[in-house]
């Protein structure tokens, strides 16, 4: 179930319900599917054949296509990132750059963890969101964010994306975040 922490004042935000409240307030989605469809033998696996992929996505087609109509989504694939992905840390080093989209930025999480950077309003500057297995979280168009692996290294997420080529990102210059 995520957690939030506000950055700068180390507060801490669990349970579905209050993570939901307050990302409502700051214009980012979140929900949460039942992890528990994906069969046990992909729950805690990094390394996908291409066969495992399309299994993940028929499991959640569901939740995956009520997402897309209700928001405008056109495709979706799978990612997953361990320490076995070639390149990883370079990789990470792209991602973990604050930037923004010309569209929202939607990831499921179906297995492993992950945390989004946020940059909320003025009165709470950056935050953490810790997502794991079932978290939903969309970002929106033009939000400065960014994204990275928690310690374990490990994930496998649904992304969903409007532009078919899927998302770029624009750098955002901000002096107020800190690491």
């Amino acid at each position: 179930m995520a957690q939030i922490r506000i950055r700068n004042t180390d507060e801490r935000i669990s349970g579905e319900e209050k993570v939901k409240e307050f990302l409502d307030k700051q214009g980012v989605l979140y929900e949460h599917w039942d992890a528990n469809k994906l069969p046990e033998s992909l729950r805690n696996k990094f390394i996908l054949s291409d066969e495992e992929k399309a299994e993940i996505l028929s499991t959640f087609d569901s939740e995956i296509r009520d997402l897309a109509s209700r928001r405008g989504y056109l495709t979706w694939d799978i990612i997953a990132l361990s320490d076995a992905t070639p390149n990883l840390d370079e990789l990470l080093k792209k991602f973990e750059q604050v930037h923004t989209h010309t569209e929202d930025e939607v990831r499921a999480i179906t297995a492993g963890n992950g945390i989004f950077i946020i940059k909320g309003s003025d009165d709470v500057g950056y935050f953490d969101v810790e997502l794991t297995a079932g978290d939903v979280i969309s970002v929106p168009e033009e939000k400065p964010h960014f994204f990275t692996l928690m310690d374990d290294r490990q994930i496998v997420a649904v992304r969903l994306f409007i532009e078919t080529e899927g998302w770029i990102a624009h750098p955002f210059e901000d002096p107020a975040f800190v690491k």
